[in-house]
């Protein structure tokens, strides 16, 4: 029996735009794990709780909520949190998609990947940031492969895209320059044997979707983490450690405080689908307030320059170090 109850983990303040707007929040805690939200509990008694984050939130003055990990996945998406909570609601989805286009594109220049002679996975393609993903990066690919549980569902995105195929075999990734990786698994499901060499691996999802096991096997592979977004402000303060740097956070977070900046008390993004418009809206707002991109993190590291010369010298040359100048 789970007898703890959400509660105010933190008070976040310091957020500043670069218009001069500021905000602040709360970190809502909600104790629950992966396994009791998917599988254990009912999923009434999943709702509840989180609508309770919602009321918590509001009686601190908050004017929308953002849903965290599994939060945002169970159910349906948000949709029926949303018809009950006393405040807006949005899963944060939108900007992780924008994030993970941007971090990946800058990754594979950064490797000597060129989209449009590569080719392009995504994993996890039939959910809402998987297919978003897709039907963004797929025109910039050679070759796009969807892979899916549900093959039906999978098929369906292809009347979208062209030059891609679906598939539920995870070992179609091996083919693949980019690896998009965004399903709602409790545990790892790409190991080292999933990749190419010279491979650029976003993994978005949270639990992550890659395996320990690469970091230590596979050095020709370079696998950075989505999301990763520095927050606009010199005095951010989120008082509450979740291993990332000072002034960090993750997009779906970052979301949130846009939509606290813009004064938009309206939900955002809910549901089990994204739409292309509401992740260039993101964009927009992070340009206009000042949240970007900070740097690459893998498996909850800073990502060093060294790290993405050695995988583009395998893409280039085969080994970590050319032959001509070890």
């Amino acid at each position: 029996m789970v007898k703890k109850k959400p509660q105010v983990v933190s008070h976040i303040t310091g957020i500043k735009s670069k218009t001069g707007a500021t905000t602040e929040g709360w970190f809502i805690g909600l104790p629950l794990t992966p396994k009791l939200m998917m599988q254990d509990l009912p999923l009434e008694d999943v709702y509840e709780r989180i609508i309770r984050c919602c009321e918590l939130a509001a009686d601190e003055g908050a004017s929308v909520i953002g849903l965290g990990a599994f939060s945002s996945v169970v159910g349906d998406g948000g949709i029926t949190i949303a018809s009950k909570s006393p405040i807006a609601v949005t899963t944060g989805n939108s900007y992780t998609v924008e994030t993970a286009i941007e971090g990946s594109l800058a990754a594979c220049s950064m490797v000597g990947i060129i989209p449009s002679n590569a080719t392009l996975a995504v994993v996890g393609a039939t959910g809402s940031i998987g297919q978003a993903c897709s039907r963004i990066l797929a025109p910039k690919f050679g070759n796009t492969i969807l892979v899916g549980r549900d093959i039906t569902k999978a098929r369906q995105i292809l009347k979208h895209l062209d030059n891609a195929t679906a598939t539920t075999s995870l070992e179609e990734v091996k083919k693949a320059d980019l690896v998009i990786t965004v399903t709602s698994s409790e545990t790892a499901v790409l190991e080292p044997k999933h990749f190419k060499t010279g491979a650029v691996v976003c993994d978005v999802a949270r639990p992550r979707d890659v395996s320990n096991k690469v970091a230590k096997q596979r050095d020709d592979i370079l696998v950075i983490e989505g999301g990763v977004v520095r927050v606009p402000g010199e005095n951010v303060n989120f008082r509450f450690d979740f291993g990332f740097p000072e002034h960090t956070a993750y997009a779906c977070m970052c979301e949130t405080m846009m939509l606290a900046l813009e004064q938009t008390a309206e939900n955002f993004t809910l549901g089990k689908s994204l739409t292309v418009k509401q992740v260039e809206q993101t964009r927009k707002w992070s340009k206009k307030h000042g949240f970007e991109l900070a740097g690459f993190r893998s498996f909850e590291q800073a990502l060093s320059n060294d790290v993405v010369q050695r995988v583009a010298n395998y893409r280039e040359y085969g080994a970590p170090v050319p032959a001509s100048i070890k």
